[in-house]
This record gives structure tokens, sequence and C-alpha cells, in this order.
């Protein structure tokens, strides 16, 4: 309870707004229905950024006594058109980016549908994937280039949906795309099917199958290419596919075919089957570095090998120029984030913890484990402390950036304090199969690793998560005895760390001050912690 309100006290100074409020949390107006499945149909017009669309959403009611007022979201300047239910216009009213569909309970049955027409001119994304967004871009050659990224502001900045991570359409979604001749238009899941129109357009209808998270689902338009292949998985044939543009077809044979393979294979091994062998795989070549769309991945980094656009490694250690880092970061969002989603935005380490723990497990799969380790204790000085990880619930706020190497290195550690790779890839692996397809809560990712490993991490969680606070591992030596505590941290922080002060390795450091003799040591340099532990060694 404390760290939870030190977490929530400290994680910004915005105060919430009433927006912020209907946008983030479960309103009377949301909780009464439950997504069943979106059929989205997008028209995007290049030459004057607008777009025009419906969106049929399927739901059905779970609680009776409900509120005759339906929450959609679509973010200004779009506009609902007009609402329809049962052939019946609706009528509506707007809230800034709430719109409230008022339903009379007579047109309500046990299976409803809601159509939704909209316009207008989205939001354009300026800085993609970061600000959120359509992105209309170009390709080298001059061309129309399309696509959209809005992960931290969510879907409702280009169609009007239900915007928040706790529910999704349990019969997953069609996404209709009408492009202009010659562009080729690419979704998520399959492509069912090809329809020239009479304005020298076409739709291009594709489908998922599976739940898909609202950020998750996207569209890209393009003068694309398909190389396809195929993956023997762990549940069978995988189909591959691979969206590029017409002059980077060779790149893609050369570099991130290869990749994927190899990243596939290891993720499978340390994470499961791949959750959604129903739609495919799919990576489209996309006008920004990269996004985790389920089924259709975007990939806009440079064609090689690093973990920056020009090939580099953040990690300084050699190490990160073994992979691809975006290839293996959004593919290993199949597993955390599209099949696990965080309920909350305020729990998105769930996610981009985990994947930046999977460009560590590929890299020890390549390279072995010691290079894993070194490479993630290459990243822990990227690591700001600005603020709590997990950002503040209900209002749709993001926590700090060190979701994605903080959150992985409390993996990394727990990993090593289990210090036994067969249970910990059962937990991984356990993960994955038993909340395939479910949203999940930090507290509900605890308690499952804290049950399977059979250990108690819950102050390491608390620690790293939910404060910003810097453990520091104490020590003063004299007369042959080094004392020893773990300082500016929780009161009940209480870690192993494996060191070498001792012939066992492992110690169990407290908040008090403990004790162990030690004959000789040359120079306090001589003293060190293991590299795959993220604190900071002091003399006091």
């Amino acid at each position: 309870m404390f760290c939870l309100v030190y977490a929530q006290e400290n994680a910004t100074t915005h105060i919430p707004t009433k927006q912020d409020t209907l946008n983030g949390s479960i309103t009377s107006e949301r909780i009464w229905w439950d997504i069943q499945h979106y059929d989205l149909t997008i028209k995007p017009d290049y030459n004057t950024k607008t777009i025009s669309g419906k969106n049929t959403i399927e739901y059905t009611i779970v609680n009776k006594n409900h509120s005759d007022l339906m929450q959609i979201d679509l973010v200004a300047p779009l506009k609902i058109d007009s609402i329809f239910q049962k052939g019946k216009k609706i009528n509506y009213t707007q809230n800034e980016n709430i719109w409230y569909a008022k339903l009379p309970k007579n047109l309500l049955s046990k299976k409803n549908q809601i159509t939704i027409y909209y316009s207008g001119k989205p939001t354009e994304s300026i800085k993609p994937p970061w600000d959120g967004g359509l992105v209309w871009s170009k390709d080298s050659l001059n061309r129309p280039w399309i696509s959209v990224a809005c992960q931290y502001k969510g879907a409702s900045l280009w169609f009007p949906c239900k915007n928040t991570l706790y529910d999704e359409p349990d019969k997953g979604a069609r996404i209709h795309v009408i492009a202009p001749e010659g562009l080729m238009a690419v979704s998520n899941g399959r492509l069912q099917s090809k329809i020239k129109n009479n304005d020298t357009t076409s739709t291009y209808s594709w489908e998922v199958k599976n739940p898909i998270n609202h950020y998750g689902i996207t569209f890209y338009i393009g003068n694309y290419v398909n190389l396809n292949g195929s993956f023997n998985g762990e549940k069978g044939k995988l189909n591959m596919d691979y969206w590029v543009l017409d002059y980077n077809k060779q790149k893609a044979e050369n570099h991130m075919i290869p990749e994927v393979t190899i990243t596939m294979k290891s993720l499978e091994s340390w994470f499961g089957p791949y959750p959604f062998y129903e739609d495919g795989f799919k990576m489209v070549e996309a006008p920004y570095i990269g996004m985790e769309h389920q089924s259709a991945i975007a990939y806009g980094s440079s064609y090689k090998k690093g973990t920056n656009k020009k090939g580099g490694d953040i990690s300084n250690t050699g190490w990160g120029k073994k992979t691809d880092k975006i290839i293996v970061h959004e593919i290993a969002h199949e597993w955390f984030g599209n099949n696990i989603t965080a309920s909350d935005i305020a729990d998105r380490w769930i996610q981009e913890g985990f994947a930046g723990l999977a460009e560590e497990l590929v890299i020890a799969d390549l390279c072995g484990k010691q290079a894993g380790n070194e490479f993630m204790n290459g990243r822990f000085r990227t690591i700001e402390n600005d603020k709590p990880v997990i950002g503040r619930y209900g209002i749709n706020e993001d926590g700090s950036n060190d979701n994605y190497v903080k959150g992985w290195a409390v993996m990394h550690m727990i990993k090593s304090i289990i210090n036994d790779d067969i249970k910990f890839r059962e937990i991984l692996r356990g993960l994955n199969h038993d909340f395939h397809n479910k949203v999940v809560t930090t507290k509900e990712t605890e308690r499952y690793i804290n049950k399977k490993a059979g250990i108690e991490f819950s102050y390491l969680f608390d620690q790293y998560l939910r404060t910003n606070k810097f453990p520091v591992l104490e020590y003063s030596y004299k007369n042959e005895e080094l004392n020893y505590r773990y300082s500016s941290c929780n009161d009940n922080f209480s870690m192993p760390i494996k060191t070498n002060w001792t012939k066992e390795n492992w110690l169990h450091p407290t908040t008090l001050w403990q004790s162990i003799k030690i004959e000789k040591i040359s120079t306090v340099q001589d003293l060190k912690v293991d590299i795959n532990f993220y604190v900071q060694l002091s003399k006091s």
C-alpha cells in the first residue's frame, strides 16, 4: 500500500483533467458493454490529409441495470457524422474527445451492433511513433506512403472505438482499407479480398480472428511487394509474409527474412508458441522505426543489425550488433503486448520490459549466456530513475520511459536470483499460456511469478517499479570485518545479490547492517557486485 501511494504521488506533477479520467477509467458508460468485434472501414485522402469511414461495433451487455449512454472515444477534430442501431438513427452528444450515444433499451438485445460513421482531419504524427496519429509520408521515390501509430494516446486518434486496454474485441476485427489506384493496403491478419471500386480506388479487406488491443489495429498504404514463406514452429506451419517497398525487396530477402527466422526460433523456445497461428505472421515496412501492430508488425529501421537506425549498439558492449533490435523487440511484443496486454497503460512495463528481455535472450541464444548478461549490464546506464516505472491508474498516464530497460532489469534480476534457466523458461511460457489473449495488471503478473518461482519477489517489484529510488549497497571495512547493508531503498528491500566477497558468492543484505569476516583485500576496488544486479556499490 505504501509503495503504491509513493508511485502515485511521485509519478508526475500533471493534475489529471476530467478528460483524462473519462479516457483512462472504467466509466459507467463503458462498463456495461463488452466489445465482441470491430468491422472498420477507412478511406484516407492523401492530398487533403483527411479520412472518412465507419466502424460497426458488435457488443454484448454485461450489466442489465446499465446506463442508457454508451461512451465512444474519437479525438477531435475528427467528428461523428451519424450513429445507427438496428437501422434506427441514434442521438448522441459530444464532450471534447468523448461521445455519448443514447441507446433506447427497446433497441437492445442479446446480440447488438452499432454503426458509427465519421470523418475529418485526424491528428497528424510529426515524430511517429512517439507522438501518435496518422502518418502522411513519402517513400524515397516521392510516392505516397501512409500509415498510423497510436500506442500512447490510442486508436481514437483515427477511428471511433472503446479507447481502453481492459476491453478487447473477443472475436477480432475486420479492417477494410480503401487505397488509390497503384497502391497496396496492408492491415492485420489475413487478406480476405480486394475489390476494385468505380472511383479508381480498391478496397482491401483484412481479418484478424484473435482478440486485439485498440492500438494494435493498423493499416499501411504504399508501393508494396509481398515476400512469403513459412516457419515450422511449435504449432506447425506458420505463414510468414513480408510486405516491403518494391525497391527494398532484395534487402528484405538478405536481411529481414533471416533475422525474423532466427528471432522466431529463439522466442518460441523461451515464450512458447507464436500466439496467432490463425492470423499468420506479417512484417510490414513502415515510414517510422517500428511498432508492435498485432500480426502486422511495423518495421522502419535500416535493414542492418544493431540497436539503432544507424546500426550502432546502445549498450556499448558490441553484443547489440549481433541482432536487429527492431525486429527482435517488435516480434517479442506478439507475446508481451498483444497476447498479454497491460490492462492500463500505467503498467506498460509488462509489455516493454519483457520485450527488452527478449533482446537479451536472443543474443544469449546466438552468442552465449554471458553475452546476454553483458548486453543487459550495458543498458543499465541508460536508466534515468526520473519517476516510478508504473504511472497513475485510471487517467491513461504512461509511467517513466524506464519501463523499457528498468522493467527488463527487474526480470533479468529475477532470472539471476532463480538461477535456473529451465524454471525461468517455464515461467515465461506459463505466462503466455495461462494469460493467453488476456489483459493483466502488475499485481497479477507479480503474483504469478512469485507462485511459479516459489520465491517472494514483491520487494523487488515495489522497489524498482513503484519508486524511482536507486538501491545502494553500502559497505565499510575494518579489522578484517566487512559491514554491509542496503540504503536509498524501501525498508523491506532485501534482495539476495551475487558478489566476489565470499567463497559462496551470494549475500543476503537487508537495510540493517550485517558483517562478514574477510581476511584481506588489496583495495576497495577489488570488491565487486555481479554484473546481473542493478545496484550501486558505495563505501560508507
